[in-house]
C-alpha cells in the first residue's frame, strides 16, 4: 500500500447490502474534505458548520442540483478526528444506489476512493494510535464473541503498548549506559554489571509473560475450527441442529442427506466455534455424494477438533473405525449419539482411547457435556478465555521472540567477557524488534501487510 496524507480519501464505512440496513455511511478525510461537503450537502436554515456537530440536509448533484438522498452530515475538523485530519461523514439511507450515488459524487468532486484500512493507517501516520492500537481496531472489527471484543478494546485503549513501551525504554536505558562506557571510558565509574543483569532478566520476565499470551489471543480470534464427522444417517446434522439450536442442516431417515459442508458459528465459554457439519462417509456410487465425502475428509484433516459421531443403538461398527483411521492423529471427541436407543449387548467396548460423549441430538440432550469436554481439552492445552487483560498477535509475538533472542545473546556475551561494543549490537536489535510492535521502528512493506487485512471504510 502506498499511501500519502496529502490527498482526500473517500469509501463507505458500513456494509453495503440490498434492502438490509437503515443507515449506510460515506467518509471522507482530509484537507478537501469540507470542501467536498460544502459542494454536496444543502443544510436548509442556519445550522452552524461547526466541529462535531451533525446536520440535517440534502445531498444534491452539484451542477443539475438534483437531490441524490436526504442525509444527515457529521463534521469533525481536524485534529478531533479519527485520523487527526477533516473529517465528514455522509449518513444516507440504506441499500445500495444512495450511498454508492453519494460516494460517486464524493469522487467526482476530488476525493480518491480510500485503499482497505486506510483510514485506520492515516490515524497511525498521524499520531493518533499506535500500531498495537491500530490492530486491534481490526480485532474488534472482526470479533466474534464478547471476550475477544473487550480484548480488542484493551488493546485500543493502549493496554498492550504500555508494557511493550517499557521494555523497550528499559533496554534504551541500559544501550545508553553501555555507549556511555565506550565513549566516556575515563570520565565515568565502571558499569555495575550486576544492575545490566538484572534489568535484563526483569526485561525477559516480561517478555515470556507477553509471549504467553499469544495462543489464548489466537483462540480468540480465530477461534476453533470443529469438524462433525460419521458414517451417514448418525446423527451428524441433528447434533449440528441441536448445537446450534437453529435448523441449519437437513435431517431426514435417507442415509446421504448432507452432500456438502454445512457451517455454523458458536461461541462456547467465550471462545468462538465455526462448526462444520460434513457428509456421511461411505464408500458413495453417486457422483456428487463422492464429491461431498471428499470434502469431509479434506474438512476433518484442517479442522482443531473432530467429533466423531457413532450411532449408539448400532454400536461401534467395522464402518466408524475405518472412519477413526483416516481422523487419527487429530484432536479427537466420540460422540455417541441416540443413546436412548442402546440396546443390551450393543458394540460398545474396546473403544478408541479418546473423550466419549453421549447425546441424542434429536431431542438437544448432551450438548452442555458435548461443550464441557471441548473447554476441558482447550484448558489442557493452557489455553483459557477467561481473565486474559492482553494478548498478543502473530506478527507481535514473531517481534518479541527476536527481542527475546537478542537480549539472551547480551546475556552469553558478557558471560563470555566480550568487549561492550558487543553488547550494543544485540541491546540494538532488541529494541528494534520492540519498536516493530508498537510502529516506532517500521518499514513500508509491513505496513502493507498489517492494514491490506482491514476492509475497506475503516
Amino acid at each position: 500500500m502506498t499511501t500519502t496524507t496529502a490527498d482526500t480519501i473517500a469509501a463507505i464505512a458500513t456494509a453495503v447490502v440490498p434492502q438490509q440496513g437503515s443507515v449506510s455511511i460515506v467518509r471522507v478525510s482530509g484537507s478537501e474534505a469540507m470542501a467536498i461537503a460544502h459542494a454536496l450537502f444543502y443544510a436548509p436554515g442556519n445550522q452552524l458548520w461547526e466541529s462535531h456537530r451533525i446536520l440535517y440536509g440534502m445531498v444534491r448533484h452539484p451542477q443539475t442540483q438534483q437531490t441524490v438522498d436526504e442525509a444527515l452530515l457529521l463534521v469533525m475538523r481536524a485534529p478531533r478526528s479519527y485520523t487527526r485530519e477533516d473529517v465528514v461523514e455522509f449518513h444516507c439511507h440504506g441499500g445500495l444506489m444512495a450511498v454508492q450515488s453519494v460516494l460517486a459524487l464524493c469522487l467526482e468532486q476530488g476525493a480518491r476512493l480510500a485503499q482497505a484500512g486506510e483510514f485506520t493507517l492515516r490515524a497511525f501516520l498521524n499520531g493518533r494510535l499506535d500500531l498495537t492500537q491500530a490492530e486491534s481496531v481490526s480485532d474488534l472489527v472482526g470479533a466474534e464473541s464478547p471476550q475477544a471484543a473487550e480484548l480488542a478494546l484493551a488493546g485500543i485503549q493502549g493496554k498492550l503498548a504500555q508494557p511493550i513501551r517499557q521494555l523497550r525504554q528499559t533496554c534504551l536505558e541500559l544501550l545508553a549506559e553501555v555507549e556511555a562506557r565506550i565513549d566516556f571510558a575515563d570520565d565515568l565509574p565502571p558499569l555495575d554489571e550486576t544492575w545490566v543483569r538484572r534489568q535484563l532478566q526483569s526485561v525477559l520476565t516480561t517478555v515470556d509473560r507477553v509471549l504467553a499470551t499469544a495462543d489464548q489471543g489466537e483462540l480468540l480470534r480465530s477461534g476453533l475450527k470443529v469438524a462433525i464427522v460419521g458414517r451417514p444417517n448418525v446423527g451428524k446434522s441433528s447434533l449440528l441442529n441441536a448445537w446450534s439450536k437453529s435448523d441449519r442442516a437437513i435431517v431426514t431417515d435417507l442415509p446421504g442427506t448432507t452432500r456438502d459442508v454445512v457451517e455454523s458459528r458458536l461461541v462456547v465459554g467465550g471462545i468462538p466455534v465455526q462448526v462444520l457439519d460434513t457428509a456421511g462417509i461411505r464408500e458413495a456410487t453417486d457422483q456428487v455424494e463422492q464429491l461431498g465425502v471428499a470434502r469431509s475428509r479434506q474438512v476433518a484433516q484442517a479442522a482443531d477438533l473432530v467429533l466423531l459421531v457413532v450411532d449408539a443403538g448400532a454400536g461401534w461398527t467395522a464402518e466408524d473405525h475405518l472412519i477413526y483411521e483416516q481422523v487419527q492423529g487429530r484432536k479427537l471427541v466420540l460422540v455417541f449419539n441416540k443413546v436412548d436407543l442402546i440396546t443390551p449387548g450393543a458394540g460398545l467396548s474396546d473403544l478408541p482411547p479418546h473423550p466419549v460423549v453421549k447425546t441424542v441430538a434429536a431431542k438437544q440432550v448432551g450438548i452442555e457435556s458435548l461443550e464441557s469436554e471441548i473447554l476441558a481439552m482447550v484448558q489442557a492445552d493452557g489455553l483459557t478465555a477467561a481473565n486474559l487483560e492482553l494478548a498478543i498477535n502473530q506478527r507481535q509475538a514473531a517481534a518479541l521472540l527476536r527481542s527475546k533472542t537478542a537480549l539472551l545473546q547480551v546475556e552469553t556475551t558478557m558471560a563470555d567477557n566480550l568487549p561492550l561494543d558487543f553488547w550494543t549490537i544485540d541491546l540494538r536489535e532488541a529494541i528494534r524488534a520492540l519498536g516493530e510492535i508498537t510502529g516506532e521502528e517500521v518499514t513500508e512493506s509491513m505496513l502493507d501487510r498489517i492494514f491490506s487485512k482491514f476492509c475497506i471504510g475503516k
